[in-house]
């Protein structure tokens, strides 16, 4: 069985074409995907988790 491949900040970051310093106050107030915090101090985001999140913060149509 094959791993996902995990997204790096970068990519989330492009993807939500937000930048870095708002991407860390969401994440400050509990609010940004969820991620994995490497020891190095880099984060990972799985595909999976993240389009998930998304799908979450989508508005209803009226």
């Amino acid at each position: 069985m094959r791993r996902e491949p995990h997204l790096k900040l970068a990519d989330v970051l492009h993807e939500l074409d937000m930048s870095r310093a708002a991407f860390y106050r969401m994440r400050a107030r509990g609010k940004a995907p969820k991620c994995i915090k490497l020891p190095n101090g880099h984060l990972r985001f799985r595909r999976h988790e993240f389009d998930a999140w998304l799908e979450s913060h989508e508005e209803a149509t009226h």
